[in-house]
């Protein structure tokens, strides 16, 4: 069985296809720039050979409908597939499910009239994300379709979780709650964690961090979150490349009183500007740690601090914690990152290996000590992936 996923962006078309037999990835690539003149297409492809072939292009690609035929156009000429009926299956990521969807569902009218309906809660994503759905239900009306949303997992919160302390009102008319994101990426490396521990997953209670350039933390118990760091938007929360995370929620209305800013130039600000980039003018955590500036290393203790104050958050939470789990780009790769975060943390039972810590893998392992009463792992995440599984689940049922 041959799942193909979808991540469509205002501009960009990514792809990855899955062979579900052995869950090996066949293909992946991306078609960005589209509309503009200067269209690009990087397609890399493995098949069985042990030199996976990669090819770069400059086409002329207007619209997600091209972007998706030269997609299937290359994967034909390079011989992954043959022709579209080698595909069971397209699982689409989509960024916002609202309340309704608490787990990948197979698309048909009634799906696509949510994902409209929930554009007011992510109006740079969720039109994107559509886009993809629709241009791809046209080109094969007859292959099963399923849309994952980031902030399904995070629907088994309980409403002392997710409700903000606000009037009724704005629940009941404007659905203004946290919903949380990244749960396609918590999901994945929840169930990942527990594999590698030996461990059902109903019996885990697990921190889990995904921190690249948007961060979040989740609260995971037997495999459910029951609180995230995201809220009803992704700027809440943790520190990250671009957005602020937590502030005091008065902030803006100084700004724009004081500093004169109009909202939608306060709301850039926040998601643009701030985090890393307002601290030390570098967005990339790379850049960053290689840095000599006193700002730079500045940045590092604000958001290593950040995620600190949530672990004890999430501890108090949970009750008891087997294991914290770091993902996603920096999660993976800054080992100083790791470092500051755990510093500190001994006396909640996190006690880290500096060796294994500075080891670079890119395996699911332990960073923590034989001593240490909570395991500390470092879990890649593929979000792709946990798509695809979802995807070929329905398609089989």
């Amino acid at each position: 069985m041959n799942i193909l996923v979808l991540n469509a962006g205002s501009s960009s078309l990514k792809y990855k296809l899955f062979d579900m037999a052995d869950m090996r990835e066949l293909a992946k690539g991306m078609v960005e720039r589209i509309g503009e003149a200067d269209a690009g297409m990087t397609h890399k492809w493995h098949l069985d050979s042990p030199c996976p072939t990669q090819s770069e292009d400059t086409l002329n690609v207007p619209s997600h409908h091209d972007a998706l035929e030269r997609i299937m156009q290359h994967l034909e000429q390079s011989g992954v597939v043959r022709d579209a009926s080698e595909i069971a299956g397209i699982g689409h990521r989509v960024v916002h499910g609202g309340e309704h969807f608490d787990r990948p569902v197979l698309i048909d009218d009634e799906v696509v009239e949510v994902i409209i309906q929930t554009i007011a809660l992510a109006p740079l994503h969720n039109p994107a994300n559509l886009e993809g759905v629709e241009v791809a239900r046209k080109r094969w009306p007859g292959l099963p379709q399923v849309a994952v949303f980031d902030t399904a997992f995070h629907q088994s919160m309980p409403p002392e979780a997710y409700r903000y302390a606000v009037p009724r009102e704005l629940y009941d008319d404007y659905r203004v709650r946290r919903y949380g994101f990244h749960g396609t990426s918590h999901c994945f490396v929840s169930k990942a964690a527990a594999r590698w521990l030996g461990r059902p997953l109903e019996e885990l209670n697990l921190i889990s961090l995904h921190l690249g350039n948007g961060c979040s933390a989740a609260a995971i118990r037997g495999g459910a979150s029951v609180d995230t760091s995201m809220g009803m938007t992704p700027l809440q929360g943790l520190m990250m490349g671009t957005r602020s995370g937590d502030i005091d929620p008065a902030l803006p209305f100084f700004l724009q009183r004081e500093a004169q800013m109009g909202s939608g130039e306060v709301e850039y600000m926040l998601n643009q500007r701030s985090g890393l980039k307002g601290i030390c003018s570098l967005s990339d955590m790379r850049e960053v740690n290689q840095s000599p500036d006193a700002d730079a290393r500045l940045a590092e203790k604000m958001f290593a601090y950040a995620i600190k104050k949530y672990i004890g958050a999430y501890y108090a939470v949970l009750g008891r914690v087997d294991a914290l789990l770091f993902t996603g780009g920096i999660g993976e790769h800054a080992a100083l990152i790791r470092r500051l975060v755990c510093e500190g943390l001994e006396g909640l039972g996190l006690i880290l290996d500096p060796a294994a810590n500075a080891e670079t893998s890119g395996e699911c392992r332990s960073i923590s000590t034989t001593a240490s009463p909570v395991r500390i792992l470092v879990v890649p995440t593929d979000e792709e992936l946990e798509i695809a599984i979802s995807t070929a689940e329905l398609v089989r049922s």
